[in-house]
């Protein structure tokens, strides 16, 4: 395993975990440069941030501090109730690739989606086999774009409790079962981003890890699980604050070849994101070269 103690090297900030200062959105301007000051080297954007801001202006930020993307946040969405529904689906996420493409972000990540309108809180049917299938169906159809962009695609599977509504795949395996399904050549187009936040549960992780082996495992997130959790989507932890023994999951990701950033993602509505950014990147720091 790497040795993080001395420095922050392999440090990534995810731009949600200082979206908010003190309660009050951050720009990603503002972020970009709050990171470069510290000599943090990678970032992972959201897309709605980068619309804000402007995908030329965050391009530029990028370019002259000299960061890398750790990855790119998000695509996925797949399943919809009709056609239309899904071609919406699918050109936005060719434009996902295109941002992806011009940041130069090691990957876009894909929180795939639930059943057709669970998210919006009235879901047109039940039936997550078919949206299931949507998904695959999607993530084929945009694999063919990606390939030509040269963008890897990351698929990020969510904790169950997300099953309905963000993310219908939920474990490792099936993650991999839709790679192994659309890349059997583990050709490095298709692969995943390992969340400890979503998958330091399940008993099959170093197996599925080890199976993913280098070329499929394209990001790797962390933060913590409190307990209690006090909300199901904004009360992630600081790395060192909760249950997941990240250390452990980090070493079997590395064991199969991963050499890339560790990427901070935190949403905490009830906490860190009350609190100065100044704060909270100098917490990320600390906490990564002590407990990650």
């Amino acid at each position: 395993m790497r040795d993080f103690s001395q420095d922050h090297r392999w440090l990534s900030i995810n731009t949600a975990t200082i979206r908010k200062s003190r309660g009050v959105d951050l720009p990603l301007p503002d972020i970009i440069e709050a990171c470069a000051r510290r000599g943090i080297r990678a970032i992972s954007p959201w897309r709605d941030q980068v619309a804000a801001a402007g995908l030329a202006t965050v391009s530029r930020l990028v370019k002259q501090h000299g960061l890398a993307l750790s990855g790119y946040c998000r695509g996925g969405m797949f399943p919809a109730a009709d056609e239309a529904g899904r071609k919406a689906a699918r050109d936005d996420n060719r434009r996902a690739v295109d941002e992806a493409r011009e940041l130069d972000a090691a990957c876009l990540v894909l929180v795939v989606g639930g059943l057709p309108g669970a998210l919006a809180g009235k879901a047109a049917h039940k039936d997550i086999g078919l949206a299931r299938s949507q998904v695959t169906d999607g993530i084929a159809d945009l694999l063919e774009y990606a390939r030509s962009a040269g963008m890897p695609l990351a698929i990020e599977p969510l904790h169950p409790m997300y099953a309905a509504d963000r993310a219908c795949i939920n474990t490792m395996e099936q993650a991999l079962d839709v790679c192994d399904r659309l890349d059997p050549q583990a050709s490095g187009a298709l692969g995943v981003a390992v969340d400890v936040y979503h998958v330091w549960w399940d008993p099959k992780l170093q197996a599925q890890i080890e199976r993913a082996g280098k070329q499929r495992i394209l990001a790797f997130h962390v933060c913590d699980w409190l307990t209690p959790t006090a909300d199901l989507l904004n009360d992630r932890g600081m790395m060192g604050d909760g249950v997941i023994e990240i250390p452990k999951i980090r070493g079997w990701v590395e064991a199969q070849g991963f050499a890339g950033y560790s990427e901070v993602e935190i949403f905490s509505s009830g906490n860190w994101w009350l609190r100065g950014h100044d704060e909270v990147l100098d917490t990320c720091i600390a906490r990564h070269q002590t407990v990650v």
